[in-house]
């Protein structure tokens, strides 16, 4: 039976050892709480490091662990204190983690720690590998495995793998800063599906991947090393029922059985009646903005005076790589920030700032949760925030505020929260005087919007909608593979080419034959490609028939005197070997002066890019453009063509980095069934690049061979991936003896 294998950084386990006995417990954190459930209901392994270096336990101790680990269907990844000194405390969180949430300033590039991140990521892969069968799924998370994809594909070439990364991926201008930017990404290219939080993650990605590698992107499948990998967007959800639930039962707890925290906060809120409560809870990092949080703060209560001794803020930081000097700098300064505004504004009875700093367990989140009137979540930078889905989840009775951060993933499901700029001091303590000020209908009406979403996309659906994308991506690339033209499959089409008596061959030019230039007249036949088709036009009762977009002058400065039959524009133009150009279209053109201007339009704003003018079509090229910019502005002229395009029965034909515009209903497809007319031919061919072929595959008889060029659905029986492995295979045809 096959299974799923959950790799992390991290085990979702926490380990107490005291006098060599060992007590687990269940982490508490955004990934490990998140994909908790998705291990207990799968048939799944994870696989991670315990959090315990292999210096400090001993053998007897780290046997107990393995035993303890394995009752949990977790698998330990060894490591030690220089592997969490370089590949963890090192290039994890002091390259990638501040390059990826834009904190340049604080990124550092050292050799030492890539090659320690190279080392564990191997490490982790070996653990993989050993647990590994054919048929199960590897679902990889995280910015700390970037590189695990793709080593454990050079080993499975056919294993399913997910990846999902928990963080922002930054924008392609930042990303390139890093010095081993063509490593990770081609380590995260081994998996077949990528995740994100937001469709923006997603998008940089993808233009990162244009940029870099010049990849061919269709809306988001990437082709690249033989495979097709798609990147989609899956905003991670919560357990939604466990928080609800958890509020509910606290509610109905005696007040004597609540929780230490839960009666004092009881107490708080009975001696000083109306007074609010504002809830913060992060880890100490850089990218939460706690310290801009704290002076948003004080300018509210500078701003709104009639709050002071009526609003207390309930601060939790989570202690977070306090071992690292940019964090210890980070508590000094949240320190003295929560002493000064103390110190400003405190009375006897009044403490403005309730300061802690220490990870609480799951119940007193919830007295939290409960308690609060109002979140005060602002990261600077934030893949997501689950805290902020957690805070809507327990509101059992739908009152309280969330404010929050636009810069975290969560904004972008929670639009009903009051979103915020949290680099805006005026900003923040505007919507804390919303927020507090909110009627309570108000606030039942947006968190019932909220709580509805919640529950409908939770951890369970963000889970299977992930595994479910995974699985359709590799039918898509088995779909492929299945028209991959094989040895045998190569055979049997040369032995029916051997066997007819009467042999017709349609093939495409650009893309097909030869590869696509930047410009279009630098893409004449080389010597190879004319001993080929000569070769193919020498082979007796067999016509070779060059079907193009091309116009004819091109085709008859190339091909003059040779033995082909050309038939050029998509089907306006025929001719035989030795004969004359034959129209077989009758067109108006009178169209062209009321569609230049447009495309002209688009040349001048959109720099790299040119206009093609053909005697029957129009043709705007933007292979040169920037990658971005070229297909945005494609998207902008197709809109403003449409109106054009029915006024005129006219078509838009979507080549490889071009947009042809010609009249409707004239296509290869149609030429070519005029060209076969009422020959009896036994062996047809057609082989074609882009979407213009497919009106030849669609068209061309059954019992015909089609082949695509290229990774993409097809009408077409057959597949060939570049126009290499295309002449390969004619050269094979013209060599057949007869």
């Amino acid at each position: 039976m096959s299974k799923i294998l959950i790799v992390s950084n991290r085990l979702p386990l926490q380990f107490n050892i005291q006098y060599n006995e060992i007590n687990v417990s269940p982490s508490v954190g955004g990934l490990a709480t998140g994909m908790r459930s998705v291990h207990q209901d799968q048939n799944s392994k994870w696989i991670g490091w315990t959090g315990i270096t292999e210096e400090e336990i001993s053998e007897s101790v780290k046997l107990k662990i393995e035993i303890q680990i394995a009752k949990e269907d977790c698998i330990s990844v060894p490591l030690n204190s220089n592997d969490i000194e370089k590949y963890y405390d090192g290039f994890s969180n002091r390259t990638i983690w501040p390059l990826f949430h834009y904190f340049t300033e604080y990124t550092e590039y050292v050799q030492d720690f890539w090659d320690a991140y190279v080392d564990v990521n191997r490490k982790f892969a070996r653990v993989v590998l050993e647990n590994l069968e054919t048929n199960d799924i590897v679902w990889i998370h995280d910015y700390q495995l970037l590189l695990l994809p793709r080593i454990i594909r050079e080993k499975y070439p056919k294993v399913s793998i997910g990846f999902f990364l928990h963080i922002p991926f930054p924008s392609s201008e930042v990303f390139r800063m890093l010095p081993w930017r063509e490593e990770i990404l081609r380590g995260m290219l081994g998996s077949d599906l990528i995740g994100f939080h937001t469709y923006d993650y997603e998008r940089h990605f993808l233009s990162t991947i244009r940029r870099m590698f010049g990849y061919d992107i269709s809306f988001n499948e990437i082709k690249a090393e033989k495979r097709i990998i798609k990147a989609d967007s899956f905003p991670m959800g919560i357990d939604y029922n466990k928080f609800q639930n958890a509020a509910i039962k606290k509610q109905q707890k005696s007040v004597k059985d609540r929780s230490k925290i839960q009666q004092d906060l009881d107490k708080h809120l009975l001696t000083t009646p109306g007074v609010k409560l504002i809830l913060s809870i992060d880890r100490l990092d850089y990218t939460k903005g706690i310290a801009k949080r704290l002076f948003a703060f004080e300018h509210f209560l500078d701003k709104f005076p009639e709050y002071v001794e009526k609003v207390s803020l309930v601060m939790l930081c989570v202690p977070s790589r306090a071992t690292v000097e940019k964090y210890q700098e980070m508590k000094n300064e949240v320190d003295q920030l929560v002493g000064r505004i103390n110190g400003k504004y405190a009375t006897i009875n009044w403490t403005p700032i309730w300061y802690f700093y220490r990870s609480l367990p799951f119940e007193n989140l919830i007295d939290l949760f409960t308690t609060c009137d109002v979140a005060l979540l602002t990261p600077i930078r934030d893949g997501m925030n689950l805290v902020a889905k957690e805070y809507i989840a327990s509101r059992i009775d739908k009152k309280g505020v969330l404010v929050l951060s636009e810069m975290t993933g969560a904004s972008k499901e929670m639009s009903e929260a009051i979103l915020i700029n949290p680099n805006s001091l005026e900003e923040v303590a505007s919507a804390l005087n919303e927020a507090l000020s909110m009627p309570d209908e108000e606030q039942i009406k947006r968190n019932t919007f909220m709580q509805n979403r919640l529950k409908r996309y939770n951890i369970d659906k963000w889970a299977s909608e992930f595994l479910s994308t995974l699985n359709s991506v590799k039918k898509s690339q088995q779909d492929y593979l299945a028209k991959k033209i094989t040895s045998k499959i190569e055979k049997d089409i040369l032995n029916k080419f051997q066997k007819a008596h009467n042999r017709i061959l349609f093939l495409d030019y650009d893309g097909t034959l030869t590869g696509f230039k930047p410009n279009p007249d630098m893409a004449a036949p080389d010597k190879e490609l004319y001993q080929i088709l000569d070769s193919l036009a020498n082979v007796k009762r067999t016509e070779l028939v060059l079907i193009s977009g091309r116009d004819r002058v091109t085709f008859d400065k190339w091909y003059e005197g040779r033995k082909y039959s050309m038939i050029t524009e998509h089907g306006v133009w025929s001719k035989i070997p030795g004969g004359e150009w034959t129209q077989i279209e009758q067109i108006n053109v009178e169209w062209k002066d009321s569609v230049r201007p447009l495309i002209d339009f688009y040349v001048d704003r959109t720099p790299g890019s040119f206009l093609e003018e053909k005697n029957y079509s129009l043709v705007w090229h933007f292979r040169k453009a920037d990658p971005d910019l070229g297909a945005s502005r494609a998207n902008e002229l197709k809109d403003e063509l449409t109106s054009l395009i029915v006024n005129n029965n006219l078509e838009i034909l979507e080549g490889n980095k071009v947009i042809e515009i010609k009249n409707a209903g004239i296509n290869k497809g149609r030429a070519a069934m005029y060209k076969i007319g009422n020959n009896k031919y036994d062996f047809i061919l057609g082989i074609g690049d882009d979407w213009t072929d497919e009106y030849l595959f669609e068209e061309l008889p059954k019992n015909a061979v089609t082949i695509k060029v290229g990774m993409t659905n097809t009408y077409a029986k057959y597949n060939l991936e570049t126009f290499q492995e295309v002449r390969k295979f004619l050269v094979k045809l013209s060599s057949i003896s007869f």
